[in-house]
């Protein structure tokens, strides 16, 4: 029988005070996420601010702070245009006028009876014998509390927003005292910009690749003449920043809904097939091309991180599961120890950008020619 192996009694301790610490950190998140979530987003909006500021600043005759200026403006109205839309836009869709209110009942009904027609079963039940079961009331009051939760969480994201952007005038400072040593400041301010870059390549190739969606999708719902069209394409729009389950979604709900606005099935077999085509050569051929070393994350990763994000944060957490997963591996990538768990996130087994590696690569080939001219 083959002998267990033998660990060191510091390594066993190390493995031990790692795990505590990973389950410890969890269980922080998930009873600060009230706090936590609000400030993660302001975040990922401090980064999309720096984004633009660093475009509109390449772009225009704007000095830097001007083009700030500009950059908080347009990032800020986005994200409460966004809010706006979604409930506005899911307020008159379900609303009286569109008529959805009155016709799903019926539709649902038709719908049952059509199935039990083609498997040939009698007594197909009613919708509302469906539902009879089902607590409608928990689900309003559930929908309720999660709309009231997104307008207060936006005014708190707004508040860290604002603080955040306040302390960016000593972060040069807060650097140097950390690190007093060039060389170390040097490594430091190259592993934010990795980090940002990370993110921000995954926003570039999310929002490309997301318009390019949402133009076909609204073609396609047009032509097809879904009632608000507008609405579905900006859901789409939205929805493509969670992985896995954005694709769902913008594949699936469009043509579901067409099930309850049209009396034919064809417009609802149109808009599925359609979509699921879109979204197929998107995703398949077009967004690979684009996204190169930016979102190099394995996908089982990019899984695991909407799961566990999506349970401690719920939407919010869906929504930067990503983000955050491309963050993490471009941190644990720069130290020793922690460098093989950026190995095991990334997709290829180089967790780091294009920049760097080249960086890396020359600084490499720098050492060796040293090295070979101290030798000759």
């Amino acid at each position: 029988m083959k002998s267990p192996i033998t660990m060191q009694p510091s390594a066993v301790s190390r493995n031990a005070a790692a795990l505590i610490a990973t389950v410890a950190a969890g269980a922080a998140i998930y009873w600060l996420r009230d706090i936590l979530t609000p400030l993660a987003m302001a975040l990922f909006l401090l980064i999309m601010i720096d984004g633009v500021k660093r475009s509109v600043a390449a772009r225009t005759p704007l000095n830097d702070r001007w083009a700030g200026v500009a950059a908080l403006i347009l990032v800020v109205l986005a994200f409460f245009a966004s809010i706006a839309i979604i409930v506005n836009g899911a307020a008159g869709f379900f609303g009286e006028a569109s008529g959805v209110s009155q016709n799903i009942g019926p539709r649902i009904d038709q719908i049952i009876r059509d199935v039990y027609g083609v498997v040939r079963l009698d007594n197909p039940p009613t919708a509302q014998e469906l539902i009879n079961g089902v607590d409608i009331r928990g689900y309003v009051a559930s929908i309720a509390m999660q709309v009231q939760g997104i307008a207060s969480g936006a005014f708190f994201v707004m508040v860290y927003l604002g603080f955040l952007l306040a302390s960016q005038i000593g972060f040069r400072r807060k650097i140097v005292a950390m690190f007093p040593q060039k060389a170390q400041r040097d490594e430091a301010v190259a592993v934010f910009e990795r980090v940002r870059g990370g993110v921000e390549g995954y926003i570039w190739v999310q929002t490309v690749t997301g318009a390019m969606i949402c133009l076909a999708a609204w073609i396609l719902m047009r032509a097809v003449g879904l009632q608000n069209a507008e609405f579905w394409t900006f859901v789409i729009f939205i929805v493509g920043f969670i992985p896995v389950l954005g694709g769902a979604v913008a594949g699936l709900a469009p043509p579901l809904f067409a099930l309850v606005q049209f009396p034919s099935y064809w417009p609802a077999l149109i808009l599925l097939v359609g979509l699921q085509t879109i979204l197929f050569i998107v995703g398949n051929l077009v967004q690979p091309r684009m996204q190169g070393d930016n979102q190099n994350i394995d996908p089982v990763v990019v899984l695991l991180s909407l799961a566990f994000w999506g349970k401690l944060w719920g939407v919010v957490g869906m929504f930067l599961s990503t983000p955050l997963a491309v963050m993490a591996m471009a941190i644990l990538a720069e130290f020793q120890g922690s460098r093989w768990m950026a190995i095991l996130l990334s997709g290829d087994g180089e967790p780091y950008a294009d920049e760097s590696k080249r960086k890396d690569k020359t600084r490499a080939k720098s050492a060796a020619g040293k090295t070979a001219e101290e030798e000759a």
